[in-house]
């Protein structure tokens, strides 16, 4: 009996320890959003003058903004991006009001990423491609908080420095967004200050599709912690998005605005907490599928989930007892 006590009372301690840690660790981060440790700065390598840095509460001056976060991404980096600029300026040739950036943020990178991403600026100019350098390794949510809070765009898009997305499925995304932009905005399509940029719309890129074809071929022990994780994403920021995860997703300026202004996780579930964010402001989110292909040299693994199940639990109780303020100023 002494020995059942003794068990129950350090289960009980246990338990209380690591409530405590957890209510501590989501007070430390509680203003994780009102600051950017690192300056954005962009340099002009042709000139090394630096170029003047814009905000996204100012008005839009690119139809639209690409931003890139790069750890590590040496090797993979540049045919996704020469594949991305070909586009472009495809795009662009076939129509002057098409304006664009690409913003990639070199986020601790410890490899060549940082030449390879400034060759490409001195081959497209400082006005096309942009590279902030945090540094330090932050996390890919920190890299894109960065690259969205200093992009031009109407339209921003995030996506993964590998290529695994078709770049052409940006258009699903945008003539998503404009359907959604024009029924929230502007009904009657009469208004000429109308702007796409001054409505709030998110759209996911999905891999759900893919989901059946995976479940077949994933180990099944990979296939029980991937359900799990779905499981707490679900509790953490309740249902509606299949695919949470998958780098590929476009917001409109004004949605930009209220969400990255707001943004505390840093690393493997801001995906999730942008689900949240965009409930709790009312932004109409969908979820559009995407062509997706598996590159070689993932960074993710097994060993990430405990990490996503942390993070899900501190924006969980940061937010449902008060701790992570919504501002609502922008």
């Amino acid at each position: 009996m002494e020995l059942l006590c003794l068990i129950v009372t350090l289960a009980v301690i246990l338990v209380l320890g690591f409530v405590f840690v957890i209510f501590f660790e989501a007070y430390r981060r509680r203003n994780n959003h009102q600051h950017i440790e690192v300056p954005a700065i962009f340099e002009d390598p042709n000139s090394l003058k630096q170029v003047p840095c814009p905000h996204v509460v100012d008005p839009a001056s690119k139809y639209i903004s690409l931003i890139i976060p790069a750890f590590n991404e040496e090797h993979r980096l540049p045919s996704a991006l020469e594949e991305t600029m070909i586009y472009l300026q495809h795009r662009a040739s076939k129509d002057p009001s098409f304006s664009y950036e690409v913003v990639i943020i070199d986020d601790g990178s410890v490899d060549g990423t940082k030449r390879v991403a400034f060759e490409f600026v001195r081959k497209y100019t400082v006005d096309k491609v942009r590279v902030i350098l945090l540094g330090r390794n932050h996390g890919k949510g920190e890299a894109i908080r960065k690259g969205m809070l200093h992009s031009r765009g109407e339209l921003l898009l995030m996506l993964d420095a590998d290529g695994a997305t078709k770049i052409t499925d940006l258009e699903k995304l945008e003539n998503q967004i404009r359907a959604v932009a024009k029924k929230d905005g502007d009904s009657s399509g009469s208004d000429p200050s109308f702007r796409i940029s001054d409505t709030p719309v998110v759209v996911f890129g999905s891999r759900a599709h893919l989901e059946e074809k995976a479940l077949a071929t994933r180990k099944w022990y990979r296939n029980f912690l991937m359900k799990g994780f779905h499981l707490v994403v679900l509790l953490a920021a309740g249902p509606g998005i299949r695919d949470t995860q998958c780098g590929f997703k476009m917001f409109t300026r004004a949605a930009a605005r209220k969400l990255f202004s707001n943004v505390r996780l840093k690393r493997w579930c801001f995906d999730v907490e942008l689900v949240f964010l965009c409930k709790w402001f009312q932004i109409p989110i969908s979820e559009i599928s995407v062509i997706w292909s598996e590159i070689p040299g993932s960074k993710v693994n097994l060993l990430s989930i405990p990490n996503m199940v942390w993070e899900l639990l501190l924006m969980s109780v940061g937010y449902r007892i008060g701790i992570w303020r919504i501002s609502n100023s922008t």
